[in-house]
């Protein structure tokens, strides 16, 4: 099942085990049983410590757990864990093993403190690179505390399930058979939903923080740039951030960040958070800005009812996906409306689907998917497609791929449960028109998360922050960096420049003011 080289990798892996693990499988007369059986042959032969059982008596088949022996099992896999899940499988076993997890020790208190009986069930595809976080956050979750489960089912082997539970977007989690959230969860979010009290004790200790030096709102590429830049001068600089690595997190292949031949959204965010913690910098994670008050000391208000104040703020709050904004679209978004072909096109395997978008993105996601379902409508507002001439060549040689031009998306309609279809108006006729499918990936571009920000600073009539060539907002004091703002180019290595401009340009407004 393994080569030789991963074999090898994997061996040294298994080397930090501290304690015996088991693994436990529960099969089934099925050829992906016996791969899933090979896979888990070759795991035990690498190390004295693994063991493997065959009497595994879950009802989900194949599949296998993780526990230490005597103990029942609390972590699962449903499903055949390599593709994204391979790392998720390794953690696991280390996990599992007593091998200590890279987790802040007050959240790892959290874990182990919270009562009650939590089943997780984590519906995933092997080609999503959002589902291993979760998954892996839920995995350790289940090592740290008895009574939490986590079981990873991939969705594309068990499709009656996903069918069953009408789960049309992953990573799709179950807690006790309900649903409890979709989308890239970090583990301290899951946390933060199951520990109630997790909120108001970030507010207390948030509003008794003093004011920083720098304060850098949002987390990705800009903000992560910006702060490096400021704790390098010796300020106080302090993030606040949704979540670290913002819309990076949802990027799959990177294979033009300069110097770096390849890489993949969440390895790329990972880097930057751990680069940013080697500073001394208030990392303030699971945080939404809500307003901004200008002055002398810039107050920035959270949702959560605390504020934070700077001598200089950044703005790199980044963007997010454009949504049609048809009647429809928000009712089934996740009941077949999507935004991650990479993710979520696996659910659609012998579906029909259509992509709304006729640049890269869109024409991308319409090839990607030709070779998983039965067919893939493009519609593009304009008259032709503006992918470049390379995509579009390889588009046109897809046998089941239609492309419609001069089509305004009208509306989506749906049985009430999922996607059924699609409205759409010609622009050259005026006719309405309707295409029969079970999902839609839209791929419309960007929109600034600036709209927090109406009223404070000044706005292009796009939404994006009005900057000039230092950074500078229309408020002083406050500067704004990537992908919110005016700046042409929306770009990893563009943002870092800018985050690390903005910062550059605070630091001179510092010393040269007298909040310095």
């Amino acid at each position: 099942m393994l080569d030789a080289n991963i074999k090898n990798q994997l061996k040294a892996y298994l080397e930090k085990l501290q304690r015996p693990i088991e693994v436990v499988a529960s099969l089934d007369d099925s050829a992906k049983a016996q791969e899933l059986r090979g896979l888990l042959v070759d795991i035990a032969e690498l190390s004295d410590k693994v063991s493997l059982r065959e009497d595994g008596t879950h009802s989900l088949r194949p599949s296998f757990g993780v526990a230490v022996p005597g103990e029942a099992p609390r972590i699962h896999f449903a499903g055949i864990p390599m593709g994204h899940e391979f790392t998720s499988l390794v953690l696991a076993l280390l996990q599992t093993g007593g091998h200590p997890p890279k987790v802040d020790a007050a959240v790892i208190e959290q874990i182990k403190s919270l009562p009650g009986r939590f089943e997780f069930e984590t519906f995933i595809s092997l080609s999503c690179h959002n589902c291993p976080d979760v998954v892996q956050a839920l995995n350790l979750m289940a090592v740290l505390n008895p009574g939490v489960t986590s079981t990873m089912i991939d969705g594309a082997l068990f499709q009656d399930l996903v069918n069953e539970r009408r789960i049309m977007a992953v990573p799709t989690v179950f807690l006790n058979g309900q649903e409890f959230g979709q989308g890239r969860m970090t583990i301290e979010e899951i946390v933060a939903k199951l520990d109630t009290g997790a909120a108001a004790r970030a507010a207390e200790e948030i509003a008794a923080k003093d004011a920083f030096d720098v304060l850098v709102i949002g987390g990705g590429p800009a903000g992560a740039a910006a702060a490096i830049y400021a704790a390098r001068k010796g300020i106080r600089t302090g993030v606040v951030a949704e979540r670290f690595g913002g819309q990076v997190m949802d990027t799959l292949g990177i294979e033009n960040f300069i110097s770096v031949k390849e890489t993949e959204g969440p390895k790329l965010a990972a880097a930057l958070e751990q680069h940013v913690k080697q500073y001394e910098v208030d990392v303030m994670n699971l945080q939404r800005a809500t307003k901004l008050i200008p002055g002398n000391v810039v107050e920035v208000q959270l949702e959560n009812g605390a504020s934070l104040k700077g001598k200089t703020v950044i703005l790199s709050t980044g963007a997010r996906w454009r949504e049609m904004n048809v009647p429809g679209e928000k009712e089934y978004k996740a009941k077949g409306v999507c935004f991650c072909p990479h993710c979520d096109g696996p659910l659609f395997k012998g579906k029909r689907v259509a992509v709304i978008g006729g640049g890269n993105s869109g024409v991308e996601a319409a090839i990607d998917l030709a070779g998983i379902v039965s067919h893939v409508t493009l519609l593009e507002f304009a008259d032709q497609l503006r992918a470049d001439a390379v995509l579009q060549t390889k588009l046109n040689s897809l046998p089941n791929v239609t492309v419609i031009t001069q089509a305004q998306t009208t509306e989506v309609t749906g049985d009430g449960q999922k996607v059924n279809g699609i409205r759409y108006k010609d622009r050259v006729s005026g006719e309405e028109k309707q295409v029969e499918l079970e999902g839609i990936f839209v791929q419309i571009g960007l929109l600034p998360n600036t709209d927090w920000l109406k009223g404070t600073v000044e706005l292009s009539d796009r939404g994006e922050i009005v900057v000039d060539a230092k950074g500078q907002t229309s408020v002083p004091g406050v500067f704004a960096a990537g992908d919110c703002t005016t700046v042409p180019y929306k770009q990893i290595v563009i943002a870092m420049g800018e985050g690390a401009k903005a910062s550059l340009s605070a630091f001179d407004h510092l010393i040269r003011s007298s909040v310095a």
